[in-house]
């Protein structure tokens, strides 16, 4: 079935029109516009419903015309039908000038209408409207609790907030201890949930009333304990398909045990962030957890940060290589202090720091799709040359060469 909208100043011609659309069971419309909306409201529209064709009521045809250009313009390949009362020859010129191939007056008629939805369908099946939608969906799994996945999550998060063009969401899906609106020192009125249990009917109006904000950052709370709650996997696809819309990156902090609902945010991620520490029970959980999504067959997506690692740990970065069969993506410092200073005041690491520059170099690796940038580190006869003075620079991101 089709997914249509209809844009209609006439309120009685769009109750017409919606009842004999009915009647196809081609075509299911999913909201209504009784006025024409300008550029940016149209767009949020247009990203909101995600429609396969737009039915253009024709009352006034230069403001539809602009309407249908804008469409045109912005979502190309999403059909248009203009509909009207009558048909004017200045009319029908001007939609056909438009690019609107489709015109359908009252009364409508069955076979017309029917005739349409099967011309429309058949485009719609060669050339799908090409609606912005991301897939830079990166859900963040932690071996076990307490290794600072959440802490890893909302940094990178943060610094992916403050990139050219990366208007970032955070979802916390951790239902037993979700950590994000504390660590944020945010009042969370709403949650995940209440979002997942409105995605059906998800708008542009309703979402700003269920997310949060932290400076450029959006942010889904947990909001109150719920273990045990169960989201239905429909519901996921279409909160994450919204979403897909809205924002070039959106982070998933997940609780770690692996919930129905939490697979099913796997299989949307495009990339899993293992999150372990350098310690026997984490490591031992991380090869468990990476046995299990072998046998999803998202071992392919995963990559694995080691938080907390110590130049001279009892467990070096090869050993944890070794033990969990795979390469180590990424490792943190240990930086308690820095953490506490951004749990207390609400913010995050400081980008000075060697963990903030860890984060900051993590997220520009998740927007370019590329290696994270390593430190050199200087040769021996680098060493003894001779150092020039130099005047003060900003601090360069380092990660610590696993």
């Amino acid at each position: 079935m089709l997914r249509g909208v209809i844009i209609c100043p006439d309120h009685e011609l769009s109750a017409s029109l919606q009842e004999a659309l009915e009647k196809t069971r081609r075509v299911g419309i999913l909201r209504q516009l009784e006025g024409y909306p300008g550029e940016l409201d149209l767009v949020r529209f247009l990203r909101a419903s995600a429609p396969e064709v737009v039915f253009l009521g024709m009352e006034n045809s230069r403001q539809a015309i602009t309407v249908a250009q804008c469409i045109e313009s912005h979502v190309p390949g999403l059909q248009i039908v203009a509909v009207g009362r009558s048909v004017q020859r200045e009319v029908l010129l001007e939609t056909m000038r438009a690019g609107i191939r489709e015109f359908l007056t009252v009364p409508f008629e069955g076979d017309a209408v029917e005739q349409m939805a099967a011309r429309v369908a058949d485009i719609v099946e060669r050339k799908p409207p090409a609606i912005e939608s991301t897939e830079r969906v990166l859900a963040f799994l932690p071996s076990k609790p307490g290794v600072g996945c959440s802490t890893i999550a909302l940094n990178a998060s943060i610094m992916l907030s403050q990139l050219p063009d990366t208007k970032t969401l955070l979802a916390d899906f951790d239902l037993n201890c979700g950590m994000i609106a504390f660590m944020l020192q945010m009042d969370a009125t709403h949650s995940v949930v209440a979002a997942v249990e409105n995605a059906h009917h998800m708008d542009e109006t309703l979402w700003p009333k269920l997310v949060g904000s932290s400076g450029n950052l959006d942010v889904l709370p947990a909001g109150k304990l719920a273990p045990g709650h169960r989201i239905d996997g429909i519901q996921i696809g279409h909160l994450i398909e919204f979403a897909r819309r809205h924002y070039q990156a959106i982070c998933l902090d997940l609780s770690g045990i692996l919930e129905k609902y939490s697979v099913e945010l796997l299989h949307e991620s495009k990339e899993i962030y293992l999150v372990c520490t350098p310690e026997v029970p984490s490591l031992h959980l991380a090869r468990e957890k990476l046995h299990f999504l072998r046998g999803l067959e998202l071992d392919s997506r995963v990559k694995v940060l080691v938080n907390r690692a110590q130049r001279n740990s009892l467990i070096p970065t090869s050993e944890v290589q070794k033990v969990l069969g795979v390469p180590v993506y990424m490792s943190f410092p240990n930086d308690y202090l820095g953490v506490h200073r951004a749990l207390t005041s609400g913010k995050h690491v400081s980008p000075n720091s060697e963990l903030g520059a860890g984060f900051a170099a993590l997220a520009s690796a998740i927007r370019n799709g590329q290696q994270p940038q390593r430190p050199s580190r200087p040769g021996l006869l680098d060493l003894l040359r001779p150092r020039k003075k130099q005047a003060p620079v900003a601090h360069e991101p380092s990660v610590l060469a696993s």
